[in-house]
């Protein structure tokens, strides 16, 4: 056991964790350089693309230390953003030790900071990493100081290297062999190992990444699962070389992969703890926590047609993803659909994209809302996420919303509009933190329904990029939510209604009026395009109407014959904006579902 390393490479999003882990990969032999790609450990073409990690990945590396002594690394690539945190944390749990890495150019961030006190949570040890110090505008100094005053960690164990040129990757090698403890567990104990990542394969079912804590696990043992309660027998296990290196046994403190004929990812929880059927261990790994579902979205495939297709496709990225939940829904202008749950707007927007990419569905995506609590006058408490089970405003007696506390950190003069943006997303309480020369912690409470829009968005602009946003959920807060109806010739949209604070209410109708109002064609009559709270419109736009010119045959003769066609024309147009139906085109819904969430 003194020769195992486990440990996980944490860092806010885009420090350089994934290319960091290729270069360990490559000095410790585990790719060949024809076989060699970026991103070794990002499997998906989504995760290559956009340069992030979506879902973390673990391999198993030999390694000589200069003692000479062979030593197996087991290293778990990690996400660095705030959706895939519970990832991070199932990670954590698997590990004796982290690589903790900084910027060199921009510092430590929101993300790192809240994945040290992650890790410190889980009693790790750390070792801090000054990553792309090739960079012009690389300050290692300034990091170090940074390191010692943000993350409270020793600046002078911190390694500086180069993910991209290479440059002190063997150090950090050595660190992690010399700084990291070995893993504790007693072989001959009952068995206890834990699930910290599962992924389909369509010919073997599901494969299980698990780490054992005590105990040895052996090919044909029969497991149990001490949340989920059911059995299995062991068809393979080994360890994960990029590709699976099938072992005998794995025995404690080891990482590696288990096959043992689950079918859906559905059918295990992800953080269960294994042991075995005859000789079981007394309790679970402590820790466990299941995701949380925090937007709630509807989708719709652009054509009624495809929906089989939708349903397809959900049901093959369930068994992928554990975190998406969905359930059926239906909407009088869209159709059939799905409302889905997802971890936060990223993860939404991964789902939508893989959807759209791997399935090849159009898709209409209604706006996302988060779940309210509300007190009916009766005594009974409801949960909703959708506008269309919003009860009689009459029976609701209070109603709570989600509140976060977001952590933004930002350079020194960015801090007056940082505080101004967050007071108009509703921001409860404020306070700053002096971290280090020119960075500044801004703490917030504000309600996370505020968050969904376009708040991540202006961040960005008014701090030129250098703005780092992370947050947490803290509690439910009294709140004054209210259901905005969208009316197009006096008839309510049901895929158009949404939920929003009262102060917010009326900027939102109007812009989807204002929306709605460009992308419908113009009838032969006058259509109103109203925003409404119960009965009381809030919001308009007209669709002005086509006018024939009824008098282009007249050539002369009196005024009156004249005026008695405009008239003739005047009852028709009441006639038929009594009768007529607005026929709305389905790019209508996206235009304007597609300009909220932008």
């Amino acid at each position: 056991m003194d020769l195992i390393r486990n440990f996980c490479i944490i860092a806010h999003i885009d420090h350089g964790k994934s290319t960091l882990a290729d270069r360990l990969i490559q000095a410790c032999g585990g790719v060949t350089q024809r076989e060699f790609q970026d991103q070794m450990l990002d499997s998906m073409e989504i995760e290559r693309e956009r340069g992030i990690t979506i879902k973390s990945n673990t391999i198993s590396l030999s390694y000589r230390g200069k003692d000479g002594r062979d030593y197996l690394l087991n290293l778990i690539d990690t996400p660095g953003h705030v959706d895939f945190s519970h990832e991070v944390r199932r990670s954590l749990m698997a590990c004796e030790g982290a690589l903790i890495i900084v910027d060199a150019s921009q510092g430590v961030e929101a993300q790192t900071v809240a994945n040290l006190y992650l890790a410190l949570e889980y009693d790790l040890d750390l070792l801090p990493v000054i990553n792309k110090i090739d960079l012009p505008a690389a300050d290692v100094d300034r990091v170090r100081e940074e390191i010692d005053a943000d993350l409270g960690l020793d600046p002078f164990a911190a390694i500086p290297v180069s993910a991209k040129t290479g440059e002190g990757i063997e150090d950090v090698l050595q660190g992690i062999v010399e700084l990291l403890p070995p893993p504790q567990g007693d072989s001959e104990a009952p068995l206890k190992a834990l699930v910290f990542d599962a992924y389909f394969d369509k010919y073997r079912g599901v494969i299980l990444q698990c780490r054992v804590m005590q105990g040895t696990l052996k090919t044909k043992d029969t497991i149990h699962f001490m949340h989920g309660g059911r059995d299995y027998k062991v068809d393979e296990l080994g360890y994960n070389q990029l590709k699976l290196n099938p072992k005998p046994q794995l025995a404690a403190g080891e990482v590696g992969y288990l096959v043992a004929g689950v079918k859906s990812v559905q059918d295990i929880e992800i953080g269960d703890t294994i042991t075995h059927l005859e000789r079981p261990a007394d309790e679970p790994i402590p820790g466990y926590q299941e995701a949380k579902q925090v937007v709630f979205s509807s989708v719709y495939p652009m054509s009624t047609d495809q929906y089989q297709d939708l349903t397809k496709a959900l049901d093959k990225l369930a068994i992928n993803d554990a975190a998406l939940t969905y359930e059926k829904d239906s909407s009088a202008a869209l159709g059939f659909g799905f409302r889905c749950g997802f971890l936060g707007l990223l993860h939404l927007d991964v789902v939508q994209e893989r959807l759209q990419r791997e399935f090849d569905l159009g898709l209409v995506i209604s706006a996302p809302s988060v779940k309210y609590k509300l007190e009916l006058n009766d005594g009974t408490t409801v949960d909703v996420d959708n506008p269309s089970y919003w009860p009689d405003p009459t029976n609701i007696c209070g109603a709570t919303e989600p509140f976060i506390k977001a952590s933004i950190l930002t350079p020194e003069e960015f801090v007056g509009p940082v505080m101004e943006l967050c007071r108009e997303h509703r921001s409860e309480s404020q306070e700053m933190n002096y971290l280090a020369a020119n960075r500044v912690e801004v703490i917030s409470e504000m309600p996370l329904g505020e968050v969904l829009f376009d708040f991540y968005g202006k961040l960005k602009m008014i701090t030129r990029g250098y703005g780092s946003f992370d947050y947490e959920p803290i509690e439910y807060r009294p709140t004054d939510v209210v259901k905005v109806d969208i009316l197009v010739n006096k008839e309510p949209i049901d895929a158009l209604a949404y939920l929003v604070h009262r102060s917010k209410a009326r900027a939102r109708a109007l812009h989807y009026c204002e929306q709605l109002a460009e992308a419908i064609p113009r009838h032969q009559f006058k259509i109103p395009v109203q925003g409404a709270i119960g009965g009381t419109i809030i919001a308009r736009a007209t669709i002005q109407p086509y006018r024939k010119d009824v008098t282009a045959k007249l050539y002369g003769g009196d005024v009156t014959r004249k005026k008695k066609l405009l008239e003739k024309q005047k009852k028709g147009k009441a006639k038929m904006k009594q009768f007529g139906s607005v026929n709305i085109p389905q790019k209508a819904f996206v235009s304007v579902l597609r300009a909220d969430n932008d």
